[in-house]
C-alpha cells in the first residue's frame, strides 16, 4: 500500500517549470531512492512534498489524503520527518538542544528524555558529544546529528536529501547503514541521493529524474545492473 503518492507534479521557479509533472509512490516499509544529476529536481520534489515551496499543480497524497494545502510543520505531527541537503542543524546549540527541538511535537517529558537515549544509542558520537556545540562537530557527525533530530518525531516516513554529501567514505558507509537500521525498524524512507550506487544499493525502488521528468523506474536492483544507468550515473 502506498503511504506517500505523488501526482503530476509541477513546480517552478518563476517561468522555469523545475518539475514537469512527475509521478511516483513509497510503499509502506520501503527504502525508494530518487537518484540523478545536479539540476535534475531531486531537491524541488523534497521541498515540494514538504510545503516548503509551492506546487503548481498535481498533488501530493500522504496515507489516503492530499496534503497539497496543509503547512509543513503540520506534517511533522502527522508522521512525515525530512533530513535537508545540507544537514541544517542548528550551528550554536548543543547535541541534546538540537535532539530536544526534534522533539516539539511530543508533549511527555519522560518519554522524550527516552527517545534521546535511544537516538544516542543507535548515535554513539552523538551520546558520546551531547553537550558539545553542533557547529563544531564534523560534517559527518552534524548529518548523525540531522537524522537523529529528524527521527524524535517518530515519523511514519523519513525523507533524506543527499546525505552523504561532503562526507568521507567511511562517514558515507556508517550514513547508509543506519538508513538500512532505521528502515529494518519500520521507518519508510525516500531517499535523494548523488552517490546513485549507495542509493540504489539499499533500495527496493529507485526512479531515475532528468531536467524535471522521471526518465526511468524500477526496481533497485535492476536500475543497477541497467547499462544506461551504468554509463550515466555509476561511472561504468
Amino acid at each position: 500500500m502506498a503511504l506517500l503518492e505523488v501526482k503530476d507534479l509541477q513546480v517552478y521557479y518563476g517561468v522555469i517549470r523545475a518539475l514537469k509533472g512527475i509521478s511516483f509512490h513509497v510503499d509502506q516499509g520501503e527504502i525508494v531512492s530518487l537518484i540523478g544529476a545536479n539540476g535534475a529536481g531531486k531537491t524541488t520534489t523534497m521541498q515540494s512534498i514538504m510545503r516548503l515551496i509551492p506546487i503548481k499543480s498535481g498533488c501530493v497524497v500522504y496515507d489516503g489524503n492530499e496534503i497539497n494545502k496543509i503547512p509543513g510543520h503540520k506534517l511533522v505531527g502527522m508522521g512525515m520527518s525530512q533530513v535537508p541537503e545540507g544537514r541544517r542543524v542548528f550551528q550554536e546549540l548543543t547535541v541534546y538542544e538540537n535532539l530536544l527541538l526534534g522533539a516539539y511535537t511530543q508533549k511527555d517529558k519522560k518519554k522524550i528524555k527516552e527517545d534521546i537515549d535511544e537516538i544516542c544509542t543507535r548515535f554513539p558520537r552523538l551520546g558520546e558529544r551531547k553537550s558539545q556545540i553542533a557547529g563544531t562537530l564534523s560534517g559527518g557527525e552534524q548529518q548523525m546529528l540531522a537524522m537523529g533530530r529528524a527521527l524524535m518525531s517518530k515519523p511514519r516516513i523519513l525523507l533524506l536529501d543527499e546525505p552523504s554529501m561532503g562526507l568521507s567514505p567511511l562517514f558515507v558507509g556508517e550514513i547508509f547503514k543506519i538508513i538500512e537500521e532505521v528502515s529494518k525498524a519500520g521507518t519508510t524512507v525516500l531517499l535523494v541521493e548523488q552517490n546513485a550506487k549507495k542509493a540504489l544499493s539499499i533500495a527496493d525502488r529507485g526512479y531515475v529524474l532528468e531536467t524535471g521528468k522521471i526518465v526511468k523506474t524500477g526496481k533497485a536492483a535492476d536500475l543497477l545492473n541497467d547499462d544506461s544507468i551504468k554509463k550515466a550515473y555509476l561511472g561504468e
